[in-house]
């Protein structure tokens, strides 16, 4: 029965803490009204939430008869998350307050992604956003990584990131051992869609689907606003759906893969066979390239049909409200978009295009590191927040 009653308890709170954070400023009395609970239990939990720190009261909002109520804001700066996201030849950190603002990053390309040198800058990284934490009441609350690969189903280990060349690493543990600090990992589309969902383009969408496209893709599902992970968490992998049966050999082991025709590797393999001389080819310089060259710009055409080839399969198998395209190649949105909208139109079932909306990550290249940190602030706020203190002051 005690059990019962605290389990309610920390429920209402979370109910509490959830409506403050979404509806702020707001009164004691709108709270109890909204969520269907007593004054007195709403008043007591608040108070809670005010001696953590959580909560602040600010001046008297409008009267409806009666006395000025207090108001009532989330505390956003009561403490910072780090998110991480690990990509194939780069490696981006950013620090957020409780709300997903970021306060600080640090951006590092990278030209090797070995487990043991990339360990140690994964490491420098995130002790350099420790380093530019603002004071708060908790610090930092926890640490968020986004990687590009399928992990297990507790979050715990990379079973194999074959654009990375990993299999079978405990990233969680290290760097759990190293800062003494609560690890979320994640693949890192899953990772992209949350926080497209949360601070993006999703934002106002109930089932959407992200298409992380950089060296590789993955592919993150929100169907009915919840992240959709699979029966093991394994799901989003359709950067390894099959669309030529006897194509090139993947990294995977299969062959004719979609990522293969449609990532930003794929753009980078061909344009290399154009520009033989040019030592320096990356994304950027060749959406420079593309506005003098026609033939750069038609790789960039012929990578967006590859594009939409998946989108198209993604539309008719799911049906969502939303595809939402990020990671590097989002960067070329205007080179690729009409050919991916293109197949779309000729490939895709009629009924399936019409309510569907297609566009670019709003987030840019922070999708998935948003997305990381919002993972490490919401297992913060959801759990027991005197958990923080007492490991902050041990």
């Amino acid at each position: 029965m005690i059990w019962n009653q605290q389990l309610v308890k920390i429920k209402n709170k979370s109910r509490v803490l959830q409506t403050i954070i979404d509806q702020s400023p707001i009164s004691r009395a709108d709270i109890a009204q909204h969520l269907g609970l007593t004054k007195g239990t709403v008043s007591s939990l608040v108070n809670e939430l005010i001696e953590e720190k959580i909560c602040s009261e600010t001046g008297p909002g409008k009267s409806s008869g009666g006395r000025r109520p207090v108001m009532l804001l989330f505390n956003e700066k009561a403490g910072y998350a780090i998110g991480i996201d690990l990509g194939v030849n780069y490696i981006l950190g950013v620090m957020t307050d409780l709300s997903g603002n970021i306060v600080s990053e640090h951006l590092k390309h990278m030209n090797s992604m070995r487990y043991e040198k990339t360990i140690l800058v994964i490491k420098e990284i995130i002790q350099s956003l420790l380093d530019s934490t603002p004071e708060s009441p908790y610090g930092v609350i926890g640490i968020g990584i986004g990687v590009p690969g399928i992990v297990n189903k507790k979050g715990s280990n990379i079973l194999l990131a074959p654009n990375l060349g990993w299999t079978d690493i405990n990233l969680k543990e290290e760097i759990e051992t190293e800062f003494h600090l609560p690890v979320i990992i994640d693949n890192e589309a899953n990772a992209g869609a949350y926080g497209e969902k949360r601070f993006g383009a999703g934002n106002n969408f109930e089932n959407l689907i992200y298409v992380s496209a950089g060296i590789g893709i993955g592919v993150g599902f929100i169907l009915q606003n919840s992240l959709y992970r699979g029966a093991e968490g394994f799901s989003g992998e359709m950067g390894h759906m099959v669309i030529d049966i006897d194509g090139k050999e993947c990294r995977c082991g299969s062959k004719g893969c979609w990522e293969l025709y449609a990532s930003e590797q794929a753009l980078l393999n061909q344009a290399k066979n154009i520009h033989l001389k040019r030592d320096e080819l990356n994304l950027e310089s060749l959406v420079e390239m593309a506005k003098e060259d026609e033939e750069v710009k038609d790789l960039f055409r012929q990578i967006g049909r590859s594009l939409g080839i998946g989108i198209n399969n993604i539309i008719n198998t799911f049906n969502p409200e939303q595809i939402i395209i990020g990671n590097r190649l989002a960067i070329a949105k205007e080179l690729i978009s009409e050919s991916i909208m293109e197949v779309v139109r000729n490939r895709s079932l009629r009924f399936n295009q019409e309510n569907v909306n297609i566009t670019f990550a709003d987030l840019s290249i922070y999708s998935a590191a948003l997305g990381a940190s919002a993972y490490a602030t919401e297992s913060f706020l959801n759990s027991d927040l005197e958990e923080h203190l007492n490991r902050q002051n041990a």
